[in-house]
């Protein structure tokens, strides 16, 4: 095939996909104007009823303090979790792998609201750390109805480094179900992922830095 012919193959494709569209955008217009005023009353009061449901858990979000990532102690984290449905918890010390945690986690409490962020200082919440079984630090500890569903251990699954995005967080967290990758969030996400990966912890009582 000759290069005049690869021209007309592709611009047939382009065509065709255009068409496909206008023919869309023409079917949508035709329901419209089939709508009367009863139609468009009832498209606005269910509309108005569904952001009026929206802001409502927004503003219960963030009187439990989602929208925001804050520290919180040993004996304040079982209140926490029993009262937000998914709760990212980041174990943490003053390391630079938990600092460049601290900075995605920061990032993503603020585009999350129907998710609360929370840090937790391991070496000040022994009983914590080692009910959870806490090991290697950062650790975050992902909970969905006041359990612990899973895992995120240093950053083996963020590429093994601490040049991670926060996308790619982003991304881990959505396949655990601990954020929305779509809908009532303050920013627009990517598509739906796949199910969580568990992950596996050393029972070794010492606590680790991630490399």
């Amino acid at each position: 095939m000759d290069e005049s012919q690869i021209k007309e193959v592709l611009e047939k494709q382009v065509l065709s996909v255009v068409q496909a569209v206008e023919d869309k955008i023409d079917e949508e217009i035709a329901a419209l104007d089939r709508l009367d005023l009863d139609d468009l009353e009832a498209l606005r009061e269910r509309r108005l009823q569904q952001m009026k449901k929206i802001a409502e858990k927004r503003s219960g979000w963030m009187s439990l303090g989602h929208g925001e990532y804050s520290e919180i102690s040993e004996k304040d984290f079982f209140a926490a979790v029993k009262a937000s449905e998914r709760v990212v918890c980041h174990f943490y010390r003053g390391n630079w792998p938990c600092k460049v945690m601290d900075k995605h986690l920061n990032i993503l409490a603020q585009q999350h609201l129907e998710t609360r962020f929370l840090k937790v200082h391991a070496e000040k919440s022994p009983f914590l750390t080692e009910r959870l079984r806490i090991v290697v630090l950062p650790t975050l500890a992902l909970v969905k109805n006041a359990k612990v569903d899973d895992y995120v251990v240093g950053f083996d699954e963020l590429g093994g480094s601490d040049e991670f995005s926060t996308e790619e967080l982003e991304e881990r967290l959505a396949k655990a179900k601990l954020i929305f990758s779509d809908g009532e969030t303050s920013t627009s996400h990517k598509r739906p992922l796949a199910a969580k990966r568990n992950v596996r912890q050393s029972e070794s009582s010492n606590l680790s830095d991630s490399d």
